[in-house]
Protein backbone atom coordinates (compact mmCIF):
# COMPACT_ATOMS: atom_id res chain seq x y z
CA UNK A 1 0.00 0.00 0.00
CA UNK A 2 2.84 2.45 0.80
CA UNK A 3 4.35 2.13 -2.64
CA UNK A 4 1.15 2.72 -4.19
CA UNK A 5 0.64 5.85 -2.13
CA UNK A 6 4.53 6.56 -3.55
CA UNK A 7 2.66 6.50 -6.78
CA UNK A 8 0.24 8.70 -6.71
CA UNK A 9 2.02 11.03 -4.82
CA UNK A 10 4.97 11.34 -7.30
CA UNK A 11 2.58 11.49 -10.22
CA UNK A 12 0.98 14.43 -8.67
CA UNK A 13 4.47 15.89 -8.19
CA UNK A 14 4.79 15.18 -11.85
CA UNK A 15 1.75 17.13 -12.67
CA UNK A 16 2.97 20.22 -10.74
CA UNK A 17 6.59 19.98 -12.07
CA UNK A 18 4.40 19.45 -15.67
CA UNK A 19 2.35 22.69 -15.02
CA UNK A 20 4.85 24.99 -14.20
CA UNK A 21 7.44 23.40 -17.12
CA UNK A 22 4.69 23.73 -19.80
CA UNK A 23 3.07 27.13 -18.44
CA UNK A 24 5.07 28.42 -21.32
CA UNK A 25 3.37 27.16 -24.17
CA UNK A 26 0.27 28.81 -23.10
CA UNK A 27 1.26 32.35 -21.94
CA UNK A 28 4.47 33.04 -24.01
CA UNK A 29 2.95 35.06 -26.72
CA UNK A 30 0.65 36.71 -24.38
CA UNK A 31 3.62 37.86 -22.32
CA UNK A 32 5.71 38.86 -25.05
CA UNK A 33 3.12 40.73 -26.45
CA UNK A 34 2.66 42.81 -23.59
CA UNK A 35 -1.31 41.36 -23.61
CA UNK A 36 -1.09 40.02 -19.94
CA UNK A 37 1.47 41.28 -17.57
CA UNK A 38 3.08 37.42 -16.26
CA UNK A 39 1.03 37.30 -13.03
CA UNK A 40 -2.14 37.82 -14.81
CA UNK A 41 -1.07 35.13 -17.76
CA UNK A 42 -0.33 32.73 -15.02
CA UNK A 43 -3.78 33.02 -13.45
CA UNK A 44 -5.44 32.79 -17.03
CA UNK A 45 -3.81 29.78 -17.68
CA UNK A 46 -3.67 27.57 -14.36
CA UNK A 47 -7.51 28.81 -14.47
CA UNK A 48 -8.53 27.43 -17.73
CA UNK A 49 -6.17 24.16 -16.73
CA UNK A 50 -8.45 23.59 -13.78
CA UNK A 51 -11.80 23.94 -16.07
CA UNK A 52 -10.49 21.23 -18.20
CA UNK A 53 -11.10 18.77 -15.74
CA UNK A 54 -14.59 19.74 -15.99
CA UNK A 55 -14.90 19.35 -19.67
CA UNK A 56 -13.12 16.06 -19.44
CA UNK A 57 -15.43 14.93 -17.35
CA UNK A 58 -19.21 15.94 -18.48
CA UNK A 59 -18.46 16.07 -22.59
CA UNK A 60 -15.05 14.67 -23.86
CA UNK A 61 -13.65 11.66 -21.64
CA UNK A 62 -10.18 10.81 -20.75
CA UNK A 63 -9.19 9.05 -23.44
CA UNK A 64 -5.57 9.60 -23.51
CA UNK A 65 -4.89 8.25 -19.86
CA UNK A 66 -6.15 4.97 -21.65
CA UNK A 67 -3.21 5.57 -24.26
CA UNK A 68 -0.53 6.22 -21.26
CA UNK A 69 -1.50 3.12 -19.02
CA UNK A 70 -1.10 0.52 -21.96
CA UNK A 71 2.53 1.49 -22.28
CA UNK A 72 3.73 -1.26 -20.56
CA UNK A 73 2.77 -4.60 -20.98
CA UNK A 74 1.30 -5.77 -17.86
CA UNK A 75 1.54 -9.38 -19.66
CA UNK A 76 5.11 -9.24 -19.47
CA UNK A 77 5.45 -7.61 -16.29
CA UNK A 78 4.26 -8.91 -12.90
CA UNK A 79 2.26 -6.91 -11.24
CA UNK A 80 4.49 -5.97 -8.11
CA UNK A 81 7.32 -5.02 -10.96
CA UNK A 82 4.52 -3.01 -12.73
CA UNK A 83 4.67 -1.16 -9.29
CA UNK A 84 8.34 -0.66 -8.82
CA UNK A 85 8.76 0.26 -12.77
CA UNK A 86 6.60 3.02 -12.57
CA UNK A 87 8.28 4.70 -9.64
CA UNK A 88 11.41 4.63 -11.90
CA UNK A 89 9.67 6.21 -14.48
CA UNK A 90 8.25 9.07 -13.10
CA UNK A 91 11.64 9.75 -11.18
CA UNK A 92 13.27 9.56 -14.43
CA UNK A 93 10.79 11.69 -15.48
CA UNK A 94 10.68 14.35 -12.84
CA UNK A 95 14.66 14.78 -13.05
CA UNK A 96 14.39 15.20 -16.47
CA UNK A 97 11.77 18.18 -16.76
CA UNK A 98 13.60 19.70 -13.88
CA UNK A 99 17.01 19.89 -15.54
CA UNK A 100 15.42 21.01 -19.23
CA UNK A 101 13.39 23.78 -16.96
CA UNK A 102 16.73 24.88 -15.36
CA UNK A 103 18.38 24.92 -18.63
CA UNK A 104 15.43 26.55 -20.12
CA UNK A 105 14.80 24.43 -22.97
CA UNK A 106 11.06 23.54 -23.63
CA UNK A 107 11.16 19.72 -24.13
CA UNK A 108 8.24 17.23 -23.91
CA UNK A 109 6.80 16.00 -20.62
CA UNK A 110 4.69 14.05 -22.25
CA UNK A 111 7.76 12.17 -23.81
CA UNK A 112 10.11 12.03 -21.06
CA UNK A 113 7.21 9.86 -18.85
CA UNK A 114 7.03 7.52 -21.53
CA UNK A 115 10.81 7.14 -21.89
CA UNK A 116 11.13 6.71 -18.05
CA UNK A 117 8.45 4.43 -18.39
CA UNK A 118 9.97 2.47 -20.95
CA UNK A 119 13.10 2.41 -19.74
CA UNK A 120 12.14 0.96 -16.20
CA UNK A 121 9.83 -2.05 -18.04
CA UNK A 122 12.81 -2.63 -19.84
CA UNK A 123 15.34 -3.18 -17.14
CA UNK A 124 12.80 -5.24 -15.20
CA UNK A 125 11.36 -7.41 -17.97
CA UNK A 126 13.25 -6.94 -21.20
CA UNK A 127 12.48 -5.00 -24.36
CA UNK A 128 9.11 -7.52 -24.37
CA UNK A 129 7.65 -5.66 -21.72
CA UNK A 130 6.52 -2.11 -23.45
CA UNK A 131 4.08 -1.65 -26.22
CA UNK A 132 6.63 -1.01 -29.14
CA UNK A 133 3.34 -0.20 -31.28
CA UNK A 134 2.51 2.78 -28.46
CA UNK A 135 6.08 3.82 -28.29
CA UNK A 136 6.46 4.24 -32.12
CA UNK A 137 3.66 6.31 -32.72
CA UNK A 138 4.25 8.57 -29.85
CA UNK A 139 7.69 8.76 -30.89
CA UNK A 140 6.73 9.66 -34.28
CA UNK A 141 4.89 12.94 -32.59
CA UNK A 142 8.34 14.08 -31.92
CA UNK A 143 7.93 14.51 -35.80
CA UNK A 144 4.51 14.78 -36.65
CA UNK A 145 3.25 16.96 -33.78
CA UNK A 146 5.46 20.48 -34.29
CA UNK A 147 5.33 19.95 -38.07
CA UNK A 148 1.47 19.76 -37.98
CA UNK A 149 2.42 23.04 -35.70
CA UNK A 150 4.56 24.42 -38.15
CA UNK A 151 1.78 24.19 -41.24
CA UNK A 152 -1.07 25.27 -39.27
CA UNK A 153 0.27 28.06 -38.14
CA UNK A 154 1.32 29.30 -41.87
CA UNK A 155 -1.51 27.89 -43.11
CA UNK A 156 -3.77 30.54 -40.03
CA UNK A 157 -1.36 33.40 -41.17
CA UNK A 158 -1.63 33.45 -44.28
CA UNK A 159 -5.68 33.20 -44.18
CA UNK A 160 -5.51 36.39 -41.30
CA UNK A 161 -2.78 38.33 -43.23
CA UNK A 162 -5.89 38.20 -46.25
CA UNK A 163 -8.69 38.72 -44.34
CA UNK A 164 -7.58 41.86 -42.65
CA UNK A 165 -5.17 42.92 -45.65
CA UNK A 166 -7.02 46.55 -45.89
CA UNK A 167 -7.22 47.15 -42.05
CA UNK A 168 -5.49 49.87 -40.30
CA UNK A 169 -2.65 48.48 -38.34
CA UNK A 170 -3.62 49.46 -35.00
CA UNK A 171 -7.29 48.44 -35.31
CA UNK A 172 -5.94 44.82 -36.02
CA UNK A 173 -3.04 44.85 -33.26
CA UNK A 174 -6.29 46.32 -30.91
CA UNK A 175 -8.68 43.28 -31.62
CA UNK A 176 -5.46 40.57 -31.95
CA UNK A 177 -4.60 41.44 -28.35
CA UNK A 178 -7.95 40.60 -27.31
CA UNK A 179 -8.32 37.20 -29.48
CA UNK A 180 -4.98 36.30 -27.98
CA UNK A 181 -6.93 35.97 -24.83
CA UNK A 182 -9.31 33.34 -26.68
CA UNK A 183 -6.53 31.55 -28.18
CA UNK A 184 -4.51 31.71 -24.59
CA UNK A 185 -7.73 30.19 -22.99
CA UNK A 186 -8.49 27.41 -25.51
CA UNK A 187 -4.44 26.09 -25.86
CA UNK A 188 -4.73 26.18 -21.89
CA UNK A 189 -8.01 24.21 -22.10
CA UNK A 190 -5.96 21.74 -24.77
CA UNK A 191 -2.96 21.39 -21.95
CA UNK A 192 -4.67 20.79 -19.24
CA UNK A 193 -6.94 17.56 -21.20
CA UNK A 194 -4.01 16.42 -22.72
CA UNK A 195 -1.04 16.67 -19.80
CA UNK A 196 -3.31 15.88 -16.62
CA UNK A 197 -4.80 12.32 -18.02
CA UNK A 198 -1.59 11.26 -18.80
CA UNK A 199 -0.54 11.13 -15.35
CA UNK A 200 -4.21 9.71 -14.05
CA UNK A 201 -2.78 6.55 -16.67
CA UNK A 202 -0.20 6.23 -14.69
CA UNK A 203 -2.01 6.11 -11.40
CA UNK A 204 -4.89 3.85 -12.89
CA UNK A 205 -1.63 1.22 -14.07
CA UNK A 206 -0.47 1.06 -10.60
CA UNK A 207 -3.97 0.76 -9.07
CA UNK A 208 -4.38 -2.33 -11.44
CA UNK A 209 -1.90 -3.65 -10.53
CA UNK A 210 -2.52 -3.10 -6.58
CA UNK A 211 -5.32 -4.75 -7.22
CA UNK A 212 -3.97 -7.88 -8.80
CA UNK A 213 -1.14 -8.21 -6.12
CA UNK A 214 -4.03 -8.26 -2.91
CA UNK A 215 -7.25 -8.87 -4.29
CA UNK A 216 -10.61 -6.99 -5.28
CA UNK A 217 -11.44 -7.61 -1.75
CA UNK A 218 -8.44 -5.86 -0.23
CA UNK A 219 -8.59 -2.48 -2.19
CA UNK A 220 -9.91 0.15 -0.20
CA UNK A 221 -13.25 2.12 -0.79
CA UNK A 222 -11.24 5.28 -1.73
CA UNK A 223 -8.94 3.34 -4.64
CA UNK A 224 -12.31 2.12 -5.75
CA UNK A 225 -12.40 3.29 -9.99
CA UNK A 226 -15.45 6.04 -10.73
CA UNK A 227 -17.74 4.30 -13.58
CA UNK A 228 -17.14 7.57 -15.21
CA UNK A 229 -13.85 6.61 -15.45
CA UNK A 230 -13.71 2.96 -15.87
CA UNK A 231 -16.07 3.50 -19.82
CA UNK A 232 -12.68 5.07 -21.01
CA UNK A 233 -10.61 1.76 -19.89
CA UNK A 234 -9.15 3.95 -16.87
CA UNK A 235 -9.67 2.12 -13.45
CA UNK A 236 -8.74 5.58 -11.13
CA UNK A 237 -11.18 6.92 -8.35
CA UNK A 238 -12.55 10.66 -9.18
CA UNK A 239 -10.84 12.43 -6.77
CA UNK A 240 -7.05 11.18 -8.31
CA UNK A 241 -8.10 12.58 -11.80
CA UNK A 242 -9.44 15.77 -9.88
CA UNK A 243 -5.89 15.87 -7.76
CA UNK A 244 -4.15 15.57 -11.47
CA UNK A 245 -5.73 18.73 -13.05
CA UNK A 246 -5.32 20.73 -9.77
CA UNK A 247 -2.21 20.01 -9.31
CA UNK A 248 -1.26 20.67 -13.15
CA UNK A 249 -3.02 24.08 -12.29
CA UNK A 250 -1.57 25.03 -9.14
CA UNK A 251 2.28 23.97 -11.08
CA UNK A 252 1.08 26.46 -13.82
CA UNK A 253 0.46 29.40 -11.71
CA UNK A 254 3.90 29.00 -10.10
CA UNK A 255 5.15 30.28 -13.46
CA UNK A 256 8.16 28.49 -15.37
CA UNK A 257 9.89 31.74 -16.25
CA UNK A 258 12.87 30.41 -17.62
CA UNK A 259 11.15 28.78 -20.52
CA UNK A 260 8.92 31.64 -21.29
CA UNK A 261 11.57 33.76 -22.45
CA UNK A 262 12.46 31.11 -24.72
CA UNK A 263 9.35 30.82 -26.66
CA UNK A 264 8.45 34.41 -26.13
CA UNK A 265 11.41 35.99 -27.61
CA UNK A 266 13.93 33.49 -28.41
CA UNK A 267 12.17 31.55 -31.29
CA UNK A 268 10.94 34.89 -32.98
CA UNK A 269 9.61 37.94 -32.35
CA UNK A 270 5.65 37.60 -31.77
CA UNK A 271 3.13 40.42 -32.50
CA UNK A 272 -0.35 40.24 -31.31
CA UNK A 273 -1.89 39.14 -34.38
CA UNK A 274 1.03 35.91 -34.94
CA UNK A 275 0.55 34.87 -31.23
CA UNK A 276 -3.36 34.73 -32.08
CA UNK A 277 -2.58 32.36 -35.10
CA UNK A 278 0.25 30.59 -33.07
CA UNK A 279 -1.97 30.15 -30.57
CA UNK A 280 -4.62 29.14 -32.59
CA UNK A 281 -3.01 26.23 -34.69
CA UNK A 282 -1.44 25.01 -31.27
CA UNK A 283 -5.13 24.70 -29.78
CA UNK A 284 -6.75 22.92 -32.98
CA UNK A 285 -3.66 20.65 -32.96
CA UNK A 286 -4.00 19.45 -29.46
CA UNK A 287 -7.85 19.08 -30.06
CA UNK A 288 -7.50 16.70 -32.59
CA UNK A 289 -4.67 14.81 -30.76
CA UNK A 290 -6.84 14.85 -27.46
CA UNK A 291 -9.66 13.14 -30.24
CA UNK A 292 -7.42 10.49 -31.88
CA UNK A 293 -6.46 9.93 -27.92
CA UNK A 294 -2.94 10.74 -28.52
CA UNK A 295 -0.55 11.67 -25.69
CA UNK A 296 1.42 14.73 -28.23
CA UNK A 297 3.16 17.22 -26.89
CA UNK A 298 1.88 20.91 -26.53
CA UNK A 299 5.55 21.90 -25.84
CA UNK A 300 6.13 20.44 -29.58
CA UNK A 301 3.22 21.69 -31.46
CA UNK A 302 3.59 25.70 -29.91
CA UNK A 303 6.75 25.59 -31.16
CA UNK A 304 6.18 24.74 -34.45
CA UNK A 305 3.16 26.90 -34.48
CA UNK A 306 5.30 29.75 -33.58
CA UNK A 307 8.09 29.06 -35.93
CA UNK A 308 5.08 28.72 -38.75
CA UNK A 309 4.16 32.16 -38.34
CA UNK A 310 7.09 33.73 -37.70
CA UNK A 311 8.63 32.33 -41.34
CA UNK A 312 5.80 33.32 -43.15
CA UNK A 313 7.30 37.07 -42.57
CA UNK A 314 11.09 35.69 -43.48
CA UNK A 315 12.75 32.65 -43.06
CA UNK A 316 15.49 34.21 -41.03
CA UNK A 317 13.05 35.90 -38.56
CA UNK A 318 13.19 32.38 -36.95
CA UNK A 319 16.38 32.11 -34.93
CA UNK A 320 16.92 28.39 -36.21
CA UNK A 321 20.09 28.08 -34.02
CA UNK A 322 17.24 28.02 -30.63
CA UNK A 323 15.18 26.31 -32.98
CA UNK A 324 17.83 23.30 -33.13
CA UNK A 325 18.55 23.01 -29.75
CA UNK A 326 14.97 22.76 -29.28
CA UNK A 327 14.82 19.90 -31.41
CA UNK A 328 17.99 18.11 -30.46
CA UNK A 329 16.92 18.26 -26.92
CA UNK A 330 13.08 16.85 -28.12
CA UNK A 331 15.36 14.28 -29.92
CA UNK A 332 17.28 13.33 -26.77
CA UNK A 333 14.19 13.28 -24.58
CA UNK A 334 12.92 9.94 -24.45
CA UNK A 335 16.27 8.10 -25.23
CA UNK A 336 17.88 9.53 -22.12
CA UNK A 337 14.64 9.09 -20.04
CA UNK A 338 14.49 5.40 -20.68
CA UNK A 339 18.24 5.28 -19.39
CA UNK A 340 17.65 7.39 -16.47
CA UNK A 341 14.34 4.85 -15.90
CA UNK A 342 16.40 1.99 -16.30
CA UNK A 343 18.81 3.50 -13.76
CA UNK A 344 16.14 4.29 -11.10
CA UNK A 345 14.65 0.83 -11.18
CA UNK A 346 18.31 -0.63 -10.69
CA UNK A 347 18.54 1.39 -7.90
CA UNK A 348 14.93 0.85 -6.24
CA UNK A 349 15.25 -2.71 -6.69
CA UNK A 350 18.67 -2.82 -4.65
CA UNK A 351 17.10 -1.35 -1.25
CA UNK A 352 13.87 -2.94 -1.50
Amino acid sequence: MSLLITIIVLCITFDFINGFHDAANSIATVVSTKVLTPIQAVLWAAAFNFIAYFIAKYFIGFRVAGTVQNTVNAGVVEPQTILFVIVGGLVAAITWSLFTWWKGIPSSSSHTLVGGLAGAAIAACGWGAVQWNTISMIALFIVVAPLIGFVSGNIIMIVVMWIFRRAKPHKTDKWFRRLQLLSSAFLSLGHGLNDSTKEIGVIACAIVAFRQIVGDGMVPDMLQPSEELVQWGVYVPQWAAFACFTAIAIGTMSGGWRIIKTMGNKITRVTPVEGFCAQTAGAIAIGVAQIVSMPVSTTHVISGSIMGVGAIKRLSAVRWGVSLDMITAWVLTIPISAVIGATMYYLITLFV
